[in-house]
C-alpha cells in the first residue's frame, strides 16, 4: 500500500434476528452508508463525517473504521501506515438497531483489504518486511472471521458482507459461517425509527442466562418457517406466524415500551412486526396486501422508511491510487 490509496466503500444498513432468528437471522436493507480511505505519507489521522454521528464519533483513532482498518493490517501481516484519512457520508442511523456498528465495521476490514492490494511500498515508521513484494491476502471467509470478532456476533455483519437474508452461524471450533439466500420478491421491508436511542450492550443486558425449554423449541420452530416463509411463500397470516419471538423480545420490553407497544399494534393489525436488532427500530415485513396497514398504526413520533433488499453486500466501488 502506499500514500495516496484510495477506496470508496459502500456497506448496507441490516436488521438482524427478525423476531425468532434471535443472533442468527439478518436481512440487508437499502439504505447505506459511504467511506472513502485514503493512505496518508504523513502522520496523523483526519476524519470528516457527515450524516448520521457528525458532531458525536470520535475523530482520531478511536474511530471504528480506524481501529477496524489497523486490526486488518494486522490480520494481514501488514505495517501500520503512518496516517488515514476518512470521508464517512452516513445514512445508517446509530443505536436503533440497524447495524451502524457493523457497517462501520465491514467497511474498514473491506478498505483496508482494497487499500493492501495497491503497490506494496509500507510508509509505516516501523519499516518494510524484507523480502516482501506484495502482501497477503484476506479471503472473504477471513473477512467474515474478522468482522465477527471486532462485533461479537455475526448476526448483523454476515447480511451486511453478503446481502439479501442470511442465517449465520459459529461452528464448535468458534468459525463462523454463512448461508445467503434471497427473500421474495413480494416481500417488502419497511423500518419504522424513533428518535431515541438505545444501545446494544444496555438491550443485551436483560435478557436471561436461561430461557424455558418450550420458548427455544417454539423459536426453533418459528425460525424454520420464517426462512420459507420469507423465500418461498410470503403470505401476511404465514409471516405473521413466523416472526413470533419468545427469546428477547419482551424481555427487552421495559427499555424500550414504545417500541413494544407499536410492535404488539402492528401485529394486532396483522402486519409481521419485529424489533429491529436489539431495537429500539421496528422491521414490518410487509407484503402488497399489508404495507397500507402500516401507517394507521404509526405516530408522529416514528419516521417511516420503505426500503428494498440489499442483494449485493458490502462492496468496493473504487480504488485509486496515484
Amino acid at each position: 500500500m502506499i500514500g495516496g490509496a484510495k477506496a470508496t466503500v459502500r456497506v448496507p444498513a441490516t436488521s438482524a434476528n427478525l423476531g425468532p432468528g434471535f443472533d442468527t437471522l439478518g436481512l440487508a436493507l437499502g439504505l447505506h452508508d459511504e467511506i472513502e480511505a485514503e493512505i496518508l505519507e504523513s502522520p496523523g489521522i483526519d476524519i470528516a463525517v457527515e450524516g448520521e454521528g457528525a458532531g458525536e464519533l470520535d475523530l482520531g483513532e478511536g474511530h471504528l473504521i480506524v481501529t477496524t482498518m489497523r486490526a486488518t493490517f494486522d490480520r494481514m501481516g501488514l505495517p501500520q501506515p503512518r496516517g488515514i484519512r476518512l470521508r464517512c457520508l452516513n445514512r445508517i442511523p446509530h443505536a436503533r438497531g440497524l447495524g451502524s456498528s457493523s457497517a462501520a465495521i465491514c467497511a474498514g476490514i473491506l478498505a483496508a483489504r482494497a487499500l493492501a492490494t495497491t503497490p506494496y511500498a509500507p510508509s509505516s515508521e516501523h519499516g518494510s518486511q524484507p523480502g516482501r513484494d506484495h502482501p497477503p491476502g484476506l479471503t472473504d471467509d477471513g473477512v467474515l472471521a474478522l468482522a465477527t470478532e471486532i462485533e461479537g456476533h455475526p448476526d448483523n455483519v454476515a447480511p451486511c458482507l453478503a446481502g439479501g437474508l442470511t442465517v449465520a452461524w459459529t461452528d464448535a471450533g468458534g468459525v463462523p459461517h454463512l448461508v445467503r439466500l434471497l427473500p421474495h420478491e413480494a416481500v417488502r421491508p419497511v423500518v419504522l425509527v424513533p428518535a431515541h436511542r438505545l444501545s446494544t450492550e444496555t438491550a443485551r443486558g436483560l435478557l436471561p442466562k436461561e430461557v424455558p425449554h418450550a420458548d427455544a423449541a417454539a423459536n426453533a420452530g418459528r425460525a424454520a418457517l420464517l426462512v420459507a416463509a420469507l423465500t418461498a411463500r410470503p403470505e401476511p397470516d404465514l409471516l405473521l406466524a413466523a416472526t413470533e419471538d419468545r427469546l428477547h423480545q419482551d424481555y427487552r420490553a421495559p427499555a424500550m415500551p414504545h417500541t413494544a407497544d407499536l410492535v404488539r399494534r402492528l401485529r394486532g393489525a396483522g402486519v409481521a412486526a419485529v424489533v429491529s436488532g436489539a431495537g429500539p427500530t421496528v422491521l414490518a415485513l410487509s407484503t402488497m396486501n399489508t404495507q397500507d396497514l402500516i401507517a394507521p398504526e404509526v405516530g408522529n413520533d416514528w419516521h417511516i422508511q420503505p426500503l428494498e433488499v440489499e442483494t449485493r453486500g458490502a462492496r468496493v466501488v473504487s480504488l485509486e491510487t496515484r
